[in-house]
This record gives structure tokens, sequence and C-alpha cells, in this order.
């Protein structure tokens, strides 16, 4: 078992994260790598812009992690016994590009409530303040949401260039992570991340997110997988686990469930990005 400990959920409680997290190797992450550089290989486009979102529907290693047991005994810890998988998102940052994800609060825009639920972060390959890894601000969840202006800004990984304004530099933590370590966040925790200007390219996985069976989606629709435990709300429709890399059927269901979450994303925005 990897329930946090008494000082990590003191972490989670005061800073609104807890990091670092051990998972798996680095050389499991390495496969995991070459399984995500397959499918670039094999389906050029298919990981990109929107379709960055839900890769575990299609890829029987992405899946493992999601349903991983060490990273459901910590999402337990926070969010209780009954726990399900609400899409994920692949953040890939290639070197020397322009890529950047804007101060944000992930509450703001996902339409999941009550806050029952928490992003894991999980490091495919270092993450570090050379290579862009995730800035938190320290204590921000214990807030409101906060006002989000729509930038739609070049590079900006987010969907609506989503930004939060006067963020205090002296309140933010860097998250350095080595490949198989992740990191997990409260919803209303403030955090970005800045340009990769290493050799290699960033790559994270994130399961945006774990939640309990008492969550709803109040923007739009999101399909779940049963992680652990049971669901005696029924809010969402259940979708099954891929069985086989780059399965046909398990393309069409990931096109499906990308495109519920473009509905949320940009729910009352007249303009869109490239994510």
């Amino acid at each position: 078992m990897t329930y946090l400990s008494s000082n990590q959920l003191k972490q989670y409680e005061d800073e609104g994260f807890v990091s670092p997290i051990n998972i798996f190797s680095k050389e499991k992450a390495k496969e995991i790598r070459d399984e995500i550089e397959l499918i670039e290989k094999t389906m050029p486009g298919e990981l990109e812009k929107s379709g960055r979102y839900n890769a575990h529907l299609i890829s029987p290693l992405l899946d493992e992690v999601a349903h991983n047991s060490k990273i459901l005994d910590a999402v337990e810890s926070l969010i209780g016994e009954n726990i399900l998988i609400c899409s994920t998102t692949l953040f890939i940052k290639n070197p020397n590009e322009k890529g950047f994800v804007s101060y944000h609060q992930d509450a703001k825009y996902i339409g999941l409530e009550p806050y029952n639920w928490v992003t894991a972060w999980v490091a495919v390959t270092d993450s570090n303040e050379h290579n862009g890894c995730m800035k938190m601000w320290s204590g921000s969840h214990k807030d409101n949401l906060k006002e989000h202006d729509q930038n739609f800004n070049e590079g900006n990984l987010l969907t609506r260039g989503q930004t939060v304004k006067n963020v205090p530099k002296n309140e933010i933590k860097n998250l350095i992570l080595k490949a198989g370590q992740m990191s997990l966040h409260h919803p209303k925790t403030v955090h970005g991340s800045e340009i990769n200007h290493s050799d290699d390219r960033r790559m994270g996985f994130v399961i945006q997110s774990y939640i309990g069976t008492n969550v709803k989606q109040v923007l739009g629709k999101n399909s779940v997988q049963l992680a652990r435990g049971i669901d005696k709300f029924n809010f969402h429709e259940k979708i099954e686990r891929t069985k086989s890399l780059m399965n046909k059927n398990d393309l069409k269901i990931k096109k499906q469930e990308n495109d519920y979450l473009q509905e949320i994303f940009y729910r009352g925005s007249e303009k869109k990005s490239n994510y």
C-alpha cells in the first residue's frame, strides 16, 4: 500500500499539492514513452491538439498507468475509496518549442462539482526547471476561484489560454519530478509551466482527473471508468478499458470522448484555439 503519509497529507492540506510520489521505475517510464511515440509514428497527428486527450483509451500502457494501484492508493487518501477516471491528457513539450501553460485553476473550466477530485501528473520523462516543470502557487486552493483572462495566446497549451493574473512569484513552488514519479494537486490550486529549454522532450501523462463517485459534470458530459470501489450514484456513463493498441473501435470512442471535452472546454466561448 502507498497511502499518503501524515506529512504528505499535511502538505496537500497546506499547499494544495503533494510531490514527489514514487510510482514506477525509469525503465517502465521508458516503455511508456516508447508506446506513446509508437502511436505518434504509426498514426501521425493522433495525439496532437485535441487528440492529446484520453490516450489511455487506445494505449494499454497508459491505461495501466491510469489504473495503477500505487496511484489509486494515494488518490484514495484524498478523495475516498470510490474512484472514477474522468479523462486524461498528454502534456508534451518538444525541445526549444514555444509550448507553455499559463497559470490557471482546473476547477475553473472542467465542470466537475463538488471538488472531491484530484489531478495526477505522472512524469514520463524527467521534469525540471530547465525543461518546463509544473509550478504551483502554494496555498492558492484555500481561496475562492479566481478570475481568468482568456488570451488564446500562441504556444499556450490550454484551450482558451486561460490565465490568472498577479501570481506572487515568492509563493511559487517548482515540482521537480524524475521519470516514474508523480504529483497530485487540488482542483483549485493555481499552477502553470514554462517553455522547454532542453534538448529532449518533456512528457507528462495527466489523469485529469480522478473523481469521487459523488462528483457530477455540470457543463456537459463525460464518460468514465470505475477505477476502484463501487459507484452507487451512476452520474456518468461507463466505458470499457482498452485491450489492444490503437484498436479501431477504441479510436472511435476516444474521438467521441474528446468531442465531449471540447464542448465543455469551450462552453460559452465564441472563439476556439487549436487545443
